[in-house]
């Protein structure tokens, strides 16, 4: 068990495939989604993209997309604000003293949304990704744990819903994927892990054209966790799932639903 993870977590354009390749260590994890198209969006996805982002002010409490939560989301006292990415096709809601930085970097070919969500003290908690082309086949299963799961049906498409996961590989006596961090928090479209063991973490989701990604590794440089520093990194993100700032992100994320 590794006592600390690399702290360039924030999934730039380097790490788009960080879930596939870095993040599935030398395992890639399961298939990716199927390609879809355009027609395939939601009916509430707009028929064309605004011109740029907009940040509309929300200081009232949004439930999470796509389900319910008995946790609370944020601090009351904290406002929240909607995100449009700039190729105008998603929208989810930040709290107000976050930032999104869009794009994030180089765009892939044909364009799609980069943008990177950062906290008040700019640490990166989240990257948003689409029109990526993924894959993958399973070598290597790891014990793993879903510290918590919900299911995000604003995202369903053709009858499949993603959800959102917060996830770990390995343990004290069995490690997960060599020089990955182990831990991950974000949406996938991959089958939920049965058994004892799972495939490295590929958390990927089916959005038209091919397929999008809405998270981060856990990080403890960047994810502020109230642990010793001498804990071990997989208690370290344990802990980190009772938090405010992790409470906030997972409210970030599952808020994520077609623009319009």
């Amino acid at each position: 068990m590794r006592a600390s993870a690399p702290s360039h977590l924030a999934l730039p354009v380097v790490l788009v495939f960080a879930f596939l390749l870095a993040g599935c260590g030398q395992q890639p994890g399961p298939p990716g989604p199927p390609t879809e198209s355009a027609s395939d969006l939601p009916a509430s996805a707009p028929a064309s993209a605004p011109s740029g982002a907009t940040q509309t002010p929300d200081n009232t409490k949004t439930p999470a997309a796509g389900g319910t939560s008995t946790e609370p989301a944020a601090p009351e006292s904290v406002a929240w604000t909607s995100y449009t990415t700039a190729d105008g096709q998603l929208t989810f809601d930040l709290p107000a003293t976050w930032s999104v930085r869009d794009p994030a970097g180089e765009l892939a070919e044909g364009g799609g949304a980069f943008a990177e969500v950062t906290n008040t003290a700019g640490k990166p908690l989240a990257t948003l990704r689409t029109n990526m082309a993924t894959g993958s086949t399973c070598v290597d299963r790891y014990p793993y744990s879903v510290l918590d799961s919900q299911d995000l049906t604003a995202l369903t498409l053709k009858g499949a819903t993603p959800r959102f996961v917060y996830e770990t590989r390995g343990n004290a006596t069995a490690p997960g994927p060599a020089d990955t961090p182990a831990a991950a928090y974000g949406i996938t479209s991959g089958p939920p892990p049965a058994g004892d063991s799972a495939c490295a973490i590929f958390q990927f989701f089916t959005w038209p054209p091919n397929a999008a990604m809405f998270g981060a590794f856990y990080d403890p440089a960047n994810n502020d966790t109230p642990a010793d520093e001498s804990l071990p990194y997989l208690e370290k993100a344990k802990i980190y799932l009772e938090t405010s700032e992790y409470r906030s992100i997972k409210r970030m994320i599952t808020s994520l639903r077609p623009a319009g």
